[in-house]
């Protein structure tokens, strides 16, 4: 069940267009991903569904009911900031408490939810000290448990690992999707690193000036990319230019051969004679009776822990990325065998 549901929302900055109808929705209990890069948008998205920001049309639904007029402190939506905006002076469990305080709610509560809050993010037995003795990790435990304690309805992360060096940031995403999905709660988790996004979410959102340009599960999303946009944000290189020659089957002739394609998921399949992209899946397939073929010199081949990456050239100047379980020496000749499945038709 749809829990928020946000429509079509429209935003300027600076006369400029910021938002350019942004609709999406979060089910209860999800992880809902905005992966964009930086101006996109996300953060103000954010600051609209928090009732901080104001969009000039669109509006924001809680349970099928219009909150977009009902004020911030009404709405019990929690937004953790990307800078965790700890107070100094305060130690953790003070930290931690004051949302509940600014609630009012009583004392025995305030110190039960502390508890329950500290314990849920690993940090129990850390009340009396300072935050500015943390480290980053723990102070960005802290700022979640912070957002947790006033037991929202809904909660923001904007860029919640951002501050963090890469060696904190991979050790706490998998414990942070854990963290979320125990809270119970609709979540959205906005980020502009793709490999986090993978880890974090269930429901994956591309914003790319201002617009979802494709909004679906996160494994579909990275399985079948819509566009060449979204391919290439989300680390594809393997890409063809080509004419189409059939529909049914779909070929597409390219200067590197001829290959069956399958259309992007939702996108109408392209007539005879109009061109197209395509995009190989760095994978390949172990059967040879496969119609698809790519034979190529390797240019490169180098370790990357569990696989092989491998370099070839397909054709003059062409070079496409593969994956492989074993290494090649340079020069040598290989050929992959592709499925349709393997080359994506993408929407321009």
């Amino acid at each position: 069940m749809d829990q928020l549901t946000v429509k079509c929302l429209h935003k300027q900055y600076e006369g400029k267009p910021l938002l350019c109808g942004v609709s999406f929705d979060v089910k209860a209990g999800e992880i809902h991903c905005l992966l964009g890069a930086s101006g996109s948008g996300k953060s103000t998205i954010l600051r609209i569904i928090a009732g901080i920001e104001v969009a000039e049309t669109g509006s924001v639904l809680w349970d099928q009911q219009n909150v977009t007029s009902v004020p911030v402190y009404q709405r019990n939506f929690g937004l953790m900031f990307q800078d965790y905006a700890l107070f100094p002076h305060l130690n953790v469990e003070e930290n931690v408490a004051f949302g509940l305080r600014m609630k009012n709610t009583p004392g025995s509560q305030v110190k039960r939810r502390v508890t329950a809050a500290l314990e849920r993010v690993n940090m129990a037995g850390f009340g009396k000290r300072r935050v500015t003795d943390l480290s980053g990790g723990e102070q960005q435990r802290i700022a979640l448990a912070r957002a947790l304690a006033p037991q929202p309805r809904l909660l923001m992360l904007d860029e919640p690992l951002a501050a963090l060096d890469r060696g904190t940031r991979l050790e706490l995403q998998e414990e942070l999707r854990s963290v979320l999905h125990a809270a119970g709660i609709p979540v959205i988790y906005v980020t502009h690193d793709q490999e986090e996004a993978i880890v974090v979410s269930d429901r994956l959102a591309l914003l790319n000036e201002g617009t979802i340009v494709q909004c679906a599960a996160t494994e579909a999303v990275f399985a079948a990319p819509r566009s060449r946009w979204a391919a290439a944000f989300l680390g594809m290189t393997n890409f063809l230019g080509g004419t189409v020659l059939t529909e049914v089957p779909l070929v597409v002739r390219t200067d590197c051969g001829d290959f069956e394609a399958t259309p992007a998921k939702d996108v109408v399949t392209p007539t005879i004679g109009s061109r197209v992209t395509l995009l190989v899946k760095p994978t390949g397939s172990s059967n040879s009776e496969n119609p698809n073929q790519v034979t190529g010199r390797v240019v490169e081949s180098s370790f990357r822990g569990d696989h092989y990456r491998l370099q070839l050239e397909v054709c003059p100047g062409t070079l496409l990325d593969f994956s492989s379980p074993r290494g090649a020496h340079s020069g040598q000749e290989l050929t992959i065998p592709l499925s349709p499945q393997d080359v994506i038709c993408l929407e321009d």
